[in-house]
């Protein structure tokens, strides 16, 4: 976004090279066309008027102002956020798609579901540049919403699809093969789609994966994380939450294939062992001296979030063999980046912050009584 002062200079310009003048209240532009309508404002000066321009609603509004702001609106504008529209998004969005074909940013979320699968095709059909879509709550959406996606929109790099809970998992993998951009999956709640099935194609197709979440997927078993961290070595962040089924096997796997994992989610996996516990920290001795260079750099490497509440079976050697060899997990008021709620018998665990403020006390001098 510029400033006033770019814009002015903007305008300046135009005025200049233009020949350009000001009579009798009238400007003079581009080639030395006088200024008397908002449909005479050169194409220049539009986009910086509209790359100051925050809000949408008015965005939208100005584009039918006349063919000129239109036009602007449609070459300038690339990121477009309707989660405001609390009725009649779907008719919205149908009348918007063919104008903003350049559009590369579309948030679409919904508190109650409007979209249809008619506004997800238009989309599709226009807006070919869209690398990062939120159609999260889209309750009415169906496979079809997927199948168009998958053609129309071949570069997307970030999809949030939670909560929408119609998807199955065929639809999920065909999209898979055709986006294999994707560094950012949201399918928290897709328990249709999210399924070992599903995993196995995206980890196949969609290698540059970064950050998935598969929150409270139950259907999610050990055979689709393992394709996860087999194919997307990449990982950084992992939800797991309420993925009942996966076992130590997922954890083992995740922390022997995906060195720069930072945040991994396990609530209420209580399937989870101190086998799992242990291969973390086996991850983190292997990569000892890259992890402490990091380490110095803000914890640039190594886990930074450890979510273990609710898995009962964990002991406290094993959570505590961790800790010690990630120093970002913190157990301390304040942080908490490892999180063991529910796990009463793991409070003796401890992070590095502890036994440095418990040496400082030792060391503290006491007064004589």
């Amino acid at each position: 976004m510029i400033g006033e002062n770019s814009l002015n200079l903007c305008f300046e310009k135009l005025m200049v090279f233009g020949g350009g003048n000001c009579n009798n209240g009238k400007m003079g532009g581009a080639a030395g066309r006088e200024i008397t309508e908002w449909k005479d404002i050169p194409l220049e000066l539009l986009l910086g008027i509209v790359s100051l321009v925050d809000d949408d609603r008015i965005m939208i509004l100005a584009s039918g102002v006349c063919s000129g702001w239109r036009d602007a609106i449609s070459c300038g504008l690339i990121h477009l956020n309707l989660s405001w529209c609390k009725k009649n998004m779907n008719n919205l969005v149908l009348s918007l798609a063919p104008k903003f074909t350049k559009l590369q940013v579309l948030n679409l979320r919904q508190d109650k579901p409007q979209l249809l699968d008619n506004a997800v095709e238009m989309i599709s059909k226009n807006c070919h540049d869209l690398q990062d879509v939120d159609l999260s709550k889209s309750f009415k959406l169906t496979d079809y919403s997927l199948y168009v996606l998958a053609h129309g929109c071949p570069i997307l790099t970030r999809l949030n699809i939670s909560g929408c809970s119609a998807f199955s998992d065929n639809a999920l993998a065909y999209l898979a093969r055709y986006c294999r951009k994707l560094e950012v999956l949201n399918l928290c709640g897709c328990v249709r789609a999210a399924t070992d099935t599903a995993l196995k194609a995206i980890g196949h197709h969609c290698n540059q994966l970064q950050i998935v979440n598969l929150g409270w997927c139950e259907k999610v078993g050990d055979a689709g994380v393992t394709s996860l961290a087999y194919g997307c070595p990449n990982l950084r962040e992992l939800d797991l939450c309420g993925c009942i089924l996966i076992t130590d096997e997922s954890v083992i796997t995740l922390a022997t294939n995906c060195p720069h994992l930072r945040s991994l989610d396990l609530y209420y996996c209580r399937n989870i062992t101190d086998k799992a516990m242990y291969s973390l920290a086996q991850s983190g001795v292997k990569n000892k001296r890259e992890m402490w260079e990091s380490v110095k750099n803000r914890y640039g490497e190594g886990l930074v979030h450890l979510n273990i509440s609710q898995c009962t079976a964990l002991t406290p050697p094993a959570v505590q063999a961790v800790c010690d060899l990630f120093p970002a997990l913190h157990t301390c008021p304040g942080q908490h980046s490892l999180i063991i709620s529910g796990c009463l018998n793991l409070t003796s665990v401890h992070c590095a912050c502890a036994v440095q403020a418990h040496r400082a006390l030792a060391a503290t001098p006491h007064p004589a009584l």
